[in-house]
């Protein structure tokens, strides 16, 4: 998890862009709007960038000349915990799943406004700032199911006593359905929890997760029992698996 300061001073954001053009169209809207934004356009020097500056948001472009987006964002994610939104042309369900996958924790499309991105911006660091009060609130909020252990404040878990290797996005979504177990949870409650942003009815960034977290936890991806897809409803963490 990023380490989201309390104080007024702006919050970073890392434009990863070789085009010119529109990343300074992005940058100028991004400053207009409390934000201290930077541009990096050689994408080959963005991962050392990302390193060294840790700022809290990181936008790439996932079509760059040099270096693919998808790269960067898979080998960034060793050293970097703040956001990380991928941008691009396509914007079909196995672009959406292979930045997930890589670890990104947002997909938008190139022709995503500059007003949606600003509330995505928006969005993810007042999760990250409700995320540590909780943890300030509950240092030994941990939850345990036979052999799985969701621990909130070390935001770690493990199956049988070996650690899960879950990306931020994915640990935060586990948390929600673990703590709430036995409860339904819909797509809107999910996004409205986790986003705080409306569902839109097509966003499949929920499914995605749900399948990837579902063999990390020893779930049966074909016939799932831990968290159950409840038709036309949501999602079922369920608390004693049977």
């Amino acid at each position: 998890m990023a380490p989201i300061s309390h104080s007024d001073s702006k919050k970073k954001i890392l434009l990863i862009d070789d085009n010119v053009d529109s990343a300074a169209s992005l940058q100028q809207y991004l400053s207009g709007n409390d934000y201290e934004v930077s541009v990096q356009a050689d994408s080959t020097m963005a991962l050392a960038r990302i390193q060294e500056e840790q700022p809290d948001i990181v936008i790439i472009e996932m079509d760059l000349k040099a270096e693919s987006g998808l790269t960067i964002c898979k080998l960034s994610r060793k050293d970097f915990h703040g956001g990380i939104f991928l941008l691009s042309h396509r914007v079909d369900e196995l672009d959406q799943v292979l930045g997930l996958d890589m670890g990104a924790d947002d997909f938008l499309s190139r022709a995503a406004s500059p007003r949606l991105i600003l509330a995505k911006c928006n969005a993810y660091l007042r999760r990250q700032l409700r995320s540590l009060d909780d943890d300030k609130k509950l240092p030994d909020d941990r939850l345990a199911f036979g052999p799985l252990v969701i621990d909130n404040s070390m935001r770690e878990a493990w199956l049988n006593r070996k650690s899960i290797d879950l990306t931020s996005a994915e640990f935060d979504l586990l948390w929600l359905l673990a703590s709430h177990a036995g409860e339904v949870l819909s797509r809107e409650d999910i996004f409205s929890k986790l986003r705080g942003i409306e569902y839109d009815g097509q966003d499949r960034s929920v499914d995605v997760r749900v399948s990837r977290i579902r063999p990390k936890i020893g779930d049966d991806p074909v016939h799932p029992r831990r968290i159950k897809t409840v038709r036309s409803k949501g999602y079922l963490f369920v608390g004693e698996a049977k």
